[in-house]
C-alpha cells in the first residue's frame, strides 16, 4: 500500500505525518508553543491515540523535539532517536554533545534563532527516548516502507529517513529558504560533508526538509 505525506508547517518548522495503512508514523513534533496547531493537524489526517505508531526526532532540538513528551503520555507512541542526540531532550540542552563553538553559523540561522525567542517557543518538556536507532534501522516494524539513515553534521545524531519510493526526510542538514536548498548550521564541518557525499550516492528523489518547502534531489546536486 502506498505511503501518504502530511506536511504539518508551524512557524517555520516541518513536521511530516507518514500514513501507512491504518497507522502514522510522526517525523518530528515541532514547538512546545504550538502543540494546540499540531494536534488539529493530526486529528484532520486521522491521527489519534492508538494509531500513532512511532514518533521519529531527525535530531534533539527544541523546534523538532518539543511536543514529544506531551505526544507520547497522549497517544501512546514511543519516540525514537539516535543515543548522540539524546542528552540534549533528557535535559533540556539543545548545546549538549555540540561544540562550543559550531563550524558554521549562517546570518539567517542567527535571525530565526532571535525570532524564535520572541515567539516563545515554549518550555523544553525532557523526556527519556524510548527506542536508540541508527544507521539501516529497519521502519518495516512500524508499517512503513522506510530505513534511518545517520546524517551527523547539524548535530552528532542528526538522522534521516529514506522511504522506498525515494523519500528523504532530512531534518536540518538541508534547509530550503529563499527557494534555494542550502545549509544553516553546522556543528561539525567534516562531518556535515561526509554526510552530504553519503546523500549524493542515494536513489533520493524529494527532499523533505525540517525547514522550507520540499524540492527535488537534483536542484540540490545542481547547486553542489
Amino acid at each position: 500500500m502506498p505511503q501518504e505525506i502530511k506536511i504539518i508547517s508551524l512557524s517555520g518548522v516541518n513536521c511530516y505525518l507518514v500514513k501507512n495503512g491504518s497507522g502514522y508514523i510522526l517525523i518530528d513534533t515541532g514547538f512546545p508553543s504550538k502543540r494546540a496547531a499540531l494536534e488539529k493537524e493530526l486529528a484532520s489526517a486521522g491521527c489519534q491515540p492508538g494509531n500513532l505508531n512511532l514518533i521519529i526526532l531527525t535530531h534533539g532540538d527544541l523546534d523538532h523535539a518539543g511536543n514529544c513528551a506531551y505526544l507520547r503520555e497522549k497517544y501512546g507512541a514511543k519516540i525514537a532517536m539516535h543515543a548522540d542526540d539524546s542528552g540534549m531532550v533528557e535535559r533540556g540542552d539543545m548545546s549538549w554533545n555540540r561544540k562550543a563553538k559550531p563550524d558554521k553559523f549562517s546570518t539567517i540561522f542567527r535571525i530565526m534563532s532571535v525570532m524564535s525567542f520572541f515567539f516563545r517557543p515554549g518550555k523544553f518538556d525532557v523526556f527519556k527516548p524510548d527506542l536508540s536507532i541508527d544507521e539501516g534501522f529497519d521502519l518495516s516494524g512500524y508499517g512503513a516502507d522506510a530505513k534511518v539513515l545517520h546524517f551527523p553534521g547539524h548535530s552528532k545524531g542528526s538522522l534521516g529517513i529514506l522511504t522506498g519510493s525515494g523519500d528523504l526526510f532530512c531534518g536540518d542538514l538541508l534547509y530550503n529558504i529563499l527557494g534555494k536548498p542550502g545549509i544553516r548550521f553546522i556543528d561539525n564541518m567534516a562531518d556535515f560533508n561526509a554526510s552530504v557525499e553519503k546523500l549524493k550516492k542515494l536513489n533520493i528523489k524529494t527532499v523533505y526538509p525540517g525547514h522550507g518547502k520540499p524540492f527535488p534531489m537534483d536542484k540540490f546536486l545542481k547547486s553542489n
